[in-house]
């Protein structure tokens, strides 16, 4: 009997590969339950047979295993079957249950996994204002950054009711209460964003309609970016320039949906260093030049006439506009000459100006009008302005400076 061991043991090995590689088969194959169940007895009676424990009855004679063993090769030898109804009992049973087991936590995990894939990996911010982004999941933690409305970013991880997230330079941790998530997350992702397009080439023509003989009233550079308004064909895309609709050449742009941005804290600080500067650029006084009163008055007026529906602000915009040319030497060096030059202000030309001058000027415009001529300014050196929207320029109250 002893003489048997390396060939029950090898056998048992083969027999349960076999037995695992059918198993698969079968569950991919998605046969039929109830011809699988009646392989899987068949393999698994052999294995339980030939992996059964040996049991010494004392007399040294192992016993049923041998039984068994015999059993099977006798069957081999007459190419019948022979199986001991005990081993089939104590062992199949338990085996083809746990293979079936086995197989369904596979497909279930294979589904989960499936479904992660699929998962969206956007998160938008759900506030009025601004988000803190902190360096840890902790309300504690040092502030990295700020996540504005309507900004975006991708999941990097979540743990503890909080999200890690990277939008844009900045890379932190938000409070998932503040934060959307998947089918919410895209709806206003949609809603928010716009496509853009990217300058491919070193200088693209921007042309007034979707034609190569069409007129070109621009040239952009590389890397320049620019609104989509619409996908027209393959060839042409419209786009936003200058508040007017032009027209780019789809094989030299890359298309590309935008979301807003958070801010790094070092951003912030960079941006408002900036800010302040170039405030400070826009308010440096430009000296005062000596006027008579009727000259205060005119430009009062005159004010009136342009900005008497804005805020001080926008009054002193005006001043500033019409004394800044007063002090360049490319317009006449009067308050007078200038209010009153061919083509320059529509409210001279019609008479509005004059009417207002002979009546009553809100004190506000005077005290506008008095400091622009004593140099102050909050538009820097501009020296023209119209309606908003129509330049691009320093926007103050109604109007945008240049």
């Amino acid at each position: 009997m002893s003489g048997r061991k390396p060939f029950h043991v090898l056998s048992g090995l083969m027999l349960s590969l076999i037995m695992t590689m059918a198993v698969g088969m079968t569950a991919v194959a998605g046969e039929d339950k109830t011809s699988s169940q009646e392989y899987l007895d068949s393999l698994n009676v052999g294995v339980a047979t030939l992996l059964a424990p040996d049991v010494d009855d004392g007399s040294g004679v192992e016993a049923e295993n041998d039984e068994g063993i015999e059993a099977i090769e006798e069957a081999g030898e007459n190419g019948g079957e022979v199986v001991p109804e005990n081993l089939l009992a104590d062992n199949s049973a338990s085996r083809i249950q746990v293979t079936e087991e086995t197989v369904t936590e596979s497909l279930q995990s294979r589904k989960t996994s499936e479904e992660e894939e699929n998962k969206s990996d956007l998160v938008m911010a759900d506030v009025q204002n601004a988000l803190n982004v902190r360096a840890q999941a902790d309300e504690e933690s040092e502030k990295v950054g700020v996540l504005y409305k309507d900004c975006g970013g991708r999941i990097l991880e979540r743990k503890d009711g909080w999200t890690k997230l990277r939008s844009g330079d900045l890379v932190g941790w938000a409070k998932d209460e503040y934060l959307l998530f998947d089918e919410e997350a895209e709806s206003l992702a949609d809603e928010v964003g716009n496509l853009i397009v990217t300058i491919d080439t070193d200088a693209l023509r921007i042309r007034r309609e979707p034609s190569t003989e069409s007129e070109v009233f621009a040239l952009m550079a590389q890397d320049d970016e620019l609104d989509v308004i619409e996908v027209v064909d393959d060839d042409w895309i419209s786009v936003k320039y200058d508040s007017q609709i032009g027209y780019v050449s789809a094989e030299f742009v890359d298309l590309d949906f935008h979301i807003d941005e958070g801010e790094t804290i070092s951003s912030i600080k960079a941006r408002e260093k900036a800010e302040a500067e170039a405030k400070a650029k826009l308010t440096a006084n430009q000296g005062a030049v000596a006027v008579g009163a009727d000259d205060t008055r005119l430009l009062a007026a005159l004010i009136y006439c342009e900005a008497g529906n804005q805020g001080y602000e926008g009054h002193l915009a005006v001043g500033a506009a019409v004394m800044n040319r007063v002090r360049s030497g490319a317009y006449p060096n009067t308050i007078y000459s200038v209010i009153y030059a061919s083509g320059q202000f529509t409210p001279a030309l019609n008479g509005k100006v004059a009417r207002v001058y002979g009546g009553n000027i809100p004190d506000s415009c005077i005290t506008a009008a008095q400091e622009a001529i004593n140099g102050a300014t909050n538009i820097g050196t501009a020296t023209h302005f119209r309606r908003a929207g129509a330049h691009e320029g320093i926007v103050i109250g109604d109007h945008v400076f240049w």
